[in-house]
């Protein structure tokens, strides 16, 4: 049996891994745990270097959870986003990737992990080993079972098309963090002209409630739109007691936590370019928001 300290070493690396290529940390956890059956299943003395086996594994188990969740996802109810994550989650995570000078190393943002989701299985696990973890093909060819031509193909033609949905961000952490603040305070002003004057003209909306709570079924384009929305929202609920936001990193970057009353209502990170909120990510499907609600402080 192979040695259990070994494998809770890597665990953390392993569920980066599979968090990054399902979106979803219940189904990364799973993943991990069948990792842990299959490390069981080999003596140590048959593995020259356990991160690298472990790896191949994880990424394996996560290609065909992803292709088992496919047919899910293009069925479920309205947009899909990805399940956010708590700071020291995406502390570790980002800790776990690779130097800086690979784009996806420290990017965890809910707007990337929904660009991925535009990939093939395939093209998705070579972008992240390549671009967030450093693997060179050799590695990517022997994990993937392709031709390492085959594999910086696909890395190829995975990055092309992250960089052409990729939203624009070119705000300093701080000047984020600034524009998180006053969309939260104009969110909940009555003054509607407040959030006009943080929107981009072209603002679009995504809304994930999953079928299980009120949210748009198709992204919302446009400054008008996304705050007639967010409006209707709000008379709609404000039964249920006060508003609060309660700002909160997720997925690495500034986010807010809405609370109504002592219920959560939605999880917020917003893209930002020139100063104006170019998207809004509201995640609202409560299967979602699990790991959140100890977080949530007014």
């Amino acid at each position: 049996m192979s040695d259990t300290a070994t494998f809770e070493r890597h665990r953390p690396h392993l569920l980066n891994i599979a968090y990054r290529m399902l979106g979803e940390m219940a189904a990364a956890e799973d993943v991990a745990q069948e990792a842990w059956l299959r490390w069981r299943r080999v003596e140590p003395g048959e593995i020259r270097d356990p991160r690298a086996w472990l790896s191949a594994a994880t990424v394996r188990l996560s290609l065909d959870a992803l292709r088992r969740v496919r047919a899910r996802r293009e069925s479920y109810v309205g947009p899909w986003l990805p399940e956010p994550i708590l700071p020291d989650d995406a502390r570790a995570f980002a800790a776990d990737a690779a130097a800086a000078r690979a784009e996806l190393a420290s990017d965890l943002s809910l707007a990337l992990l929904h660009v991925l989701e535009r990939l093939s299985p395939e093209e998705r696990a070579a972008l992240i080993l390549h671009d967030a973890f450093d693997c060179d093909y050799g590695q990517i060819a022997a994990t993937l079972e392709k031709s390492e031509d085959a594999c910086r193909k696909l890395v190829q033609r995975a990055r092309a098309r992250v960089r052409t949905g990729r939203p624009k961000h070119n705000v300093t952490p701080e000047q984020h963090r600034d524009l998180v603040a006053r969309f939260a305070a104009a969110s909940l002003s009555p003054d509607p002209a407040k959030l006009e004057a943080l929107f981009a003209p072209d603002v679009v909306a995504y809304t994930d409630g999953g079928g299980r709570v009120a949210a748009a079924l198709n992204p919302i384009y446009g400054a008008g739109k996304v705050i007639r929305f967010f409006i209707g929202i709000a008379r709609k609920n404000a039964h249920k007691g006060a508003a609060r936001f309660a700002p909160i990193d997720v997925n690495g970057e500034p986010g807010l936590i809405l609370t109504l009353g002592n219920d959560i209502f939605a999880v917020f990170t917003l893209e930002c370019d020139a100063g104006r909120v170019t998207a809004i990510y509201a995640v609202r499907n409560p299967e979602k928001l699990v790991r959140m609600a100890g977080q949530a402080r007014p």
